[in-house]
């Protein structure tokens, strides 16, 4: 009976242990499968964000990148503006040393009548200027070049001829008293005769000084730049007059106003405007009394 009792058992029990054991390996397959997508997926994010990080990296290297080349451009940039600031440097410096033996040159040819005061020599940063008082170049009423001054507006064209680098303008004064009625025919007012004595000291410098056409203008700005008051002798004296101002080839280049031979855009004098007047020089007429 117990023997027969075992044999009935013993196939039920082999059943359950079939089946715990098959329970076990399901359970530690499915262990095993979940544990190997856990770590599938945790690769994956990895993976993800190993990508994120190389393409801020990548990211980051090209705006470093740009910066460089931007910093590169700024480089030379720099390095060009220094180059040519040195350049315009020791381009001024230059001038200014020409300048410097201009004014010499001037002062040497000159210096009998700069000390009788009747021309007077200035220098301001790159500009020369030379003022001549109206009878060392005419006579008394004329606007044609008297035997004096045709002597002096030689010695001054011998300087003038060798500077080949700055642009001369030559222009006319006056003082406030307008031309009598008998010479109103051929100066109207004292625009036309301040515009026929510098026209006519600028063909003298050219014909018989050697002076280049090219590097000459003529104004005539009558009686609006006044260096004195009219109200006296020694004032209107003062007036009438020719200035001759040397501008260097650079202050031109930066005003082609000047270069292109413009007076009515010439930088005024505080207080009085900028106007200019051209005309056909008239050559040995008289002017108003004293001019």
């Amino acid at each position: 009976m117990e023997e027969e009792r075992g044999r009935a058992w013993g196939p039920w029990l082999v059943t359950a242990l079939v089946a715990v054991l098959a329970g076990l390996v399901l359970y530690l397959s499915h262990r095993s499968t979940t544990r190997a997508d856990a770590e599938a997926a945790s690769a994956t994010a990895r993976a993800s964000e190993a990508e994120a990080a190389k393409e801020q990296l990548e990211a980051k290297l090209a705006a470093l990148e740009a910066e460089h080349a931007k910093l590169t451009t700024e480089k030379d940039q720099l390095n060009t503006e220094k180059e040519q600031l040195s350049q315009t440097v020791q381009e001024q410096e230059a001038e200014l040393a020409r300048l410097k033996a201009t004014y010499e040159d001037l002062q040497d040819k000159l210096k009998k009548e700069i000390a009788e005061g009747a021309i007077r020599l200035s220098q301001d940063g790159g500009r020369l200027q030379v003022d001549l008082v109206d009878k060392v170049l005419f006579d008394s009423g004329d606007a044609s070049i008297s035997t004096r001054g045709q002597e002096v507006l030689t010695r001054l064209g011998g300087v003038l001829s060798k500077v080949d680098d700055k642009l001369i303008q030559v222009s006319g004064h006056t003082d406030d008293s307008p031309p009598t009625q008998k010479l109103q025919a051929t100066f109207p007012t004292n625009w036309e005769l301040s515009v026929a004595r510098a026209v006519n000291v600028v063909r003298f410098l050219q014909e018989k000084g050697g002076v280049p056409a090219k590097r000459m203008l003529a104004a005539g700005y009558g009686d609006t730049r006044p260096l004195g008051a009219n109200a006296s002798p020694q004032g209107r004296a003062r007036n009438r007059r020719i200035e001759l101002l040397l501008i260097p080839e650079l202050a031109a280049k930066r005003n082609p106003a000047i270069a292109k031979g413009a007076p009515a855009k010439a930088t005024p004098a505080k207080g009085a405007p900028a106007k200019a007047a051209a005309v056909k020089p008239a050559v040995g007429k008289k002017s108003a009394s004293g001019r």
